[in-house]
């Protein structure tokens, strides 16, 4: 199964910061049950404890930078403990998700029914084609307000942060999920009239006004449909493993 998730996003698409690929336990064990979520910590392992479920498929790696010891010190800690524990493998798909043709920019195009959609800053790995930002065309133009207020009922977000509301109509649309904002000027020079992302520091605001429409809805839900695309690879590949997705939230940011 992990070859079949590797098939879809090989791992020399992630970038060179990143620790996509096993993070945790051995995998010739056969697969009761696979949870798929967006982030790792101990109640999603409780999750997949309760579940049956001896293999968590995350988006964003548990272990990003090296560990000195596991001792129970930290929240990570205490989760590859638990993991090793109850004998759970854990698996992410980060960058190499985002990178990948239909991969996770491909879901937020989906969910904004974009046609048309294409890589801008594309790149060739290994002869694959790749990138991280996606951008395609709305069915139809339609007012920015109105805009805004479509991605906010499609990614279930109270608020979104914008900058001056567009005062033309919006057609093309570019996309980078989780903190996309090296992308920004990348839109602009593509043609977009928004640019939808997870997260942006404030200083990129400026200087955009009247040229693209920036709309931030928060990086956790920009992806927080990727676990849909880990399910749909293991239905089709792998029909016979049981697939179960996450209903623990694990965004550490509360809107009050």
């Amino acid at each position: 199964m992990l070859s079949a998730l590797e098939q879809f996003a090989p791992l020399p698409l992630q970038e060179s910061w990143d620790n996509a690929g096993l993070q945790v336990g051995l995998t010739e064990a056969e697969v009761s049950g696979a949870l798929l979520c967006l982030d790792v910590n101990e109640r999603i392992v409780d999750e997949a404890i309760a579940k049956g479920c001896n293999l968590i498929v995350s988006h964003h790696p548990l272990l990003f930078r090296g560990l000195k010891q596991i001792s129970g010190a930290n929240d990570v800690q205490r989760t590859v403990i638990k993991a090793i524990k109850h004998d759970i493998v854990v698996v992410s798909m980060h960058t190499n998700m985002d990178n990948a043709m239909n991969g996770v920019n491909w879901k937020i195009a989906e969910r904004l029914g974009l046609k048309e959609t294409a890589f801008f800053a594309s790149k060739n790995v290994e002869d694959i084609e790749c990138g991280s930002g996606v951008i395609g065309q709305l069915p139809e133009a339609m007012a920015a307000d109105d805009f805004i207020l479509l991605v906010k009922k499609q990614f279930d977000v109270d608020c979104a942060m914008c900058n001056e509301v567009l005062r033309r109509p919006i057609s093309k649309v570019a996309i980078c999920g989780g903190a996309g904002d090296f992308l920004l000027d990348g839109a602009v020079s593509q043609g977009a009239d928004a640019f939808i992302t997870g997260e942006m520091h404030y200083h990129q605001y400026f200087g955009y006004e009247q040229r693209i429409q920036i709309c931030v809805i928060g990086h956790y839900q920009s992806e927080q449909f990727t676990s849909e695309i880990f399910r749909d690879i293991i239905q089709r590949e792998c029909p016979g493993v049981r697939t179960e997705m996450a209903e623990t939230c694990t965004n550490p940011i509360y809107y009050l």
